[in-house]
């Protein structure tokens, strides 16, 4: 049975890792990284996620532009996966591809939509929520004067 972690961000720096396993880990199995998904798998449930990464139980990252699960060797000259020192330096370097499978450790994804992660579990109230409700209480003094 698939077992994961998934670490999710959003738009305004706030990272959050949950742990994802059963039912909820077989969401993402098959997927291929730029896939969206529901994020009611992880418990943000207005929320539509775009997978963009991950790595294996050894370490090893995913990378977008090799099709599959399985693991490659590649000739890198940077990009993920490798970090060169010097200009023109290239290394062989053991990756896996951007499809999710069991051999999966951690999928990091990020939410599509421009709501913060608190306010999508329920932590901190919406920043417009606060415009709404002194609109509201405008309104109703308003009718009070009128009376």
């Amino acid at each position: 049975m698939a077992e994961f972690k998934v670490v999710v961000s959003d738009t305004t720096g706030h990272t959050r890792q949950f742990e994802v396993d059963g039912q909820d880990a077989n969401r993402f199995l098959g997927l291929d990284l730029g896939d969206e998904v529901d994020g009611s798998a992880v418990g943000l449930d207005e929320a539509t996620l775009e997978l963009t990464g991950g790595s294996d139980n050894a370490g090893r990252p995913m990378r977008g532009d090799v099709t599959g699960a399985d693991l490659k060797e590649l000739l890198l000259e940077g990009g993920v996966g490798y970090k060169p020192t010097r200009d023109g330096e290239r290394k062989r370097i053991t990756v896996r591809g951007r499809q999710i499978s069991d051999s999966t450790a951690q999928v990091n994804a990020a939410v599509v939509e421009e709501t913060p992660i608190p306010v999508l579990l329920g932590e901190e109230e919406p920043e417009d929520a606060d415009e709404v409700d002194e609109t509201s209480e405008e309104e109703s003094s308003d009718e009070t004067d009128a009376e």
